[in-house]
């Protein structure tokens, strides 16, 4: 399993002691210095189940200063994914992937249901 994070993010440290409370082994790499090219971020999108504008961190400082919230809608879904390979920090985190499913943001009751078997 791939734990994509923000070391310093509050959700994500609380996501890695929850992966860490269920003894899931995986592998963490920085969002920052590690971005998620768009070739993953194709690969990925449809594990989701949810759409692209999920993946944006819509929180963030980056986002905001761009004003994307006015400018996503006018751009193609490929010219979302280069965005969002541009900078780490335009995307929501942690993402937890695996080869069956990506996990977006820490949401511990989705989490959970994910892991039980």
């Amino acid at each position: 399993m791939l734990f994509i994070c923000y070391p310093k993010c509050s959700t994500c440290q609380k996501a890695r002691a929850f992966l860490e409370s269920k003894g899931v082994v995986f592998q963490e790499r920085h969002i920052v210095e590690a971005v998620p090219t768009v070739d993953e971020l194709k690969k990925w999108l449809p594990l989701t189940g949810k759409p692209l504008k999920s993946l944006f961190n819509t929180s963030g400082l980056v986002y905001r200063g761009l004003g994307l919230s006015e400018k996503l809608s006018a751009m193609s879904e490929e010219e979302q994914l280069r965005l969002l390979a541009s900078n780490g920090m335009l995307i929501k985190r942690p993402l937890l992937v695996d080869e069956k499913r990506v996990l977006v943001g820490f949401k511990e009751k989705e989490w959970n249901a994910s892991f039980i078997k």
